[in-house]
């Protein structure tokens, strides 16, 4: 094992004593257990729950790898899903792995298509952000002028659609990028009040594929999160 492995290690291994099967039911039980405690006892009620700086240590090396867990997520999910994305005769030109695109425009560009890969799995209600993020990089594709195929990769369409075909108002969906929303008002002016209007025009210039087959494991973890 590296020394990076080792440390991880030994995090996972502290903050699991702090935490034992289940953390809600956990700090439930310290909530309860520290009522009534004063300066001469609350040392030892640190120890009895295995709460010290190693602690506080432990939880700061894990939340700093958690920073980059979607990044990873980002790179070997494109990376998983090339096999079933290219066709004979089809070559990689580009691909961007790291946060955000690096100068480059799209997460892959092949000779023969461009691509952008969202590897959230929506669960439906008020999702403003993932539906920004979603519009703009659709939108970017579908201006860009070429005779390459254009995919958008999803963890399911059912709501991506649902967003793109229904009726939210495009200022808001504009509203939280300055740049986007002078480039799109340029183009269209106040053309298209909602975002349905908008999809019902430009949507065919570029396909939404559901990935969900190629990347199970992400499901997996999506459905493991829900049912805890």
């Amino acid at each position: 094992m590296t020394s990076i492995d080792i440390q991880l290690a030994q995090a996972a291994a502290t903050l699991q004593r702090f935490t034992g099967q289940d953390l809600t039911r956990t700090l439930a039980k310290l909530e309860a257990s520290v009522k009534r405690r004063t300066v001469v006892d609350v040392p030892e009620f640190l120890v009895e729950h295995h709460i010290s700086p190693d602690t506080l240590s432990a939880a700061a090396v894990l939340k700093q790898l958690a920073g980059q867990i979607n990044v990873m997520i980002h790179a070997a999910g494109i990376l998983t899903c090339l096999p079933h994305i290219l066709e004979d005769g089809e070559v990689v030109e580009y691909v961007s792995l790291g946060a955000g695109n690096a100068g480059r425009a799209f997460d892959l560009a092949t000779n023969l298509r461009i691509a952008e890969f969202k590897f959230i799995r929506w669960c439906g209600g008020a999702e403003t952000i993932r539906q920004n993020a979603l519009f703009k990089d659709l939108y970017l594709m579908a201006e860009e002028e070429t005779g390459k195929r254009k995919v958008m990769y999803v963890l399911g369409t059912y709501h991506p659609l649902k967003f793109l075909t229904g009726g939210r108002a495009m200022s808001s969906v504009l509203s939280r990028n300055i740049k986007l929303e002078k480039d799109f008002r340029a183009k269209y002016g106040s053309q298209y009040a909602k975002m349905r209007d908008w999809y019902r025009d430009h949507g065919h210039k570029v396909e939404l594929a559901d990935m969900s087959a190629w990347v199970p494991e992400l499901i997996a973890l999506e459905t493991m999160a829900v049912d805890e």
